[in-house]
């Protein structure tokens, strides 16, 4: 990637107009063309300085406060650029970044990487505006489903990961509306699954004896409609993480998810629903401290719905 760059001497800001913002989100607006990583890099080896001592990033500013900016260079590609909506979109759904790890809600629609005609990703968006990272995706979500997204930005960090998630000790809940109004006492869900590739090139999974051992676990959050407009509002814990998993699930019980038109009665036009299935939770081990990570619920399921479900304990294992 070909990339300009400006060096720029410290220099000393007095705070007015942006009295009350976090320090972390203006230093971003003031540095143009820095890195996220690199501002973050600032802060925490104390080369920002407000009124002459340490901050933290969510420190708020206060008017008349001074604050020392580092000498810095801003690095801005020139050719091959992202599409700028989506690297402005990213800066507004960080759940969660420090100097390892990197949590999104990830907005239905949006591919987590390149390929199948998308020429640009998350991931390829992040590399590109910040090269002073290694970003690697430390799982994946389809393009259609939303929530929380984490990605590493070292690779000490993408094995401690990858670690966590092949041992089973990564939490995932999802919150999910199907078609029909979902049994109350089918709590789990256990079919094997194997991925396969259609005639048209795109990638599917089927349910096969032999295949992949796959489980989820469901929740009955609320039922919606009746009759002909019968659904239900889920929950769901996976306990296994095979591709489109809750999908084939759901649409194996007779019960697709609304918006699927790869497993369920959906077809895929323009007037169709989104996807409906979002990555609510994601609860993992974060330098040694379980942490957990919430996306909330996007406005379109509350509107399909006509208001959030009164939801009890999601199921655990």
């Amino acid at each position: 990637m070909n990339t300009q760059a400006g060096a720029r001497a410290a220099e000393t800001v007095r705070v007015d107009d942006d009295a009350g913002r976090r320090l972390d989100n203006f230093l971003l607006g003031r540095l143009k063309g820095v890195p996220r990583a690199r501002v973050y890099r600032m802060l925490r080896r104390g080369e920002v300085r407000v009124n002459g001592g340490r901050s933290a990033p969510s420190y708020r500013l206060r008017r008349g406060d001074e604050v020392r900016l580092p000498p810095h260079r801003g690095t801005v590609p020139t050719t091959g650029k992202a599409p700028v909506a989506l690297g402005r979109a990213l800066d507004a759904v960080v759940i969660h970044e420090d100097e390892n790890l990197l949590v999104l809600d990830k907005p239905s629609g949006w591919a987590v990487h390149g390929g199948s005609g998308v020429s640009f990703g998350v991931i390829e968006t992040l590399r590109q505006r910040d090269s002073t990272d290694a970003y690697e995706l430390a799982h994946r979500l389809d393009r259609d489903t939303s929530g929380c997204l984490a990605v590493a930005k070292n690779r000490r960090a993408l094995l401690s990961l990858h670690a966590q998630f092949r041992a089973g000790r990564v939490g995932k809940r999802y919150d999910l509306i199907v078609h029909g109004h979902w049994p109350v006492r089918l709590r789990r869900v256990e079919r094997s699954l194997r991925r396969y590739v259609a005639a048209s090139g795109e990638r599917r999974v089927r349910v096969v004896e032999d295949g992949e051992p796959a489980r989820t676990d469901f929740a009955l959050a609320r039922l919606l409609g009746d009759a002909d407009t019968a659904a239900t509002w889920l929950l769901a814990r996976p306990k296994t993480g095979r591709t489109h998993q809750i999908r084939v699930h759901a649409a194996v019980s007779g019960h697709p998810i609304v918006g699927d038109d790869k497993y369920g009665r959906d077809a895929a036009t323009p007037q169709r629903p989104r996807l409906m299935l979002h990555a609510t939770e994601l609860a993992l081990e974060v330098d040694g401290r379980a942490r957990t990570f919430t996306a909330p619920v996007p406005s379109a399921f509350v509107d399909f719905a006509g208001g959030h479900p009164v939801v009890g304990e999601a199921p655990r294992p």
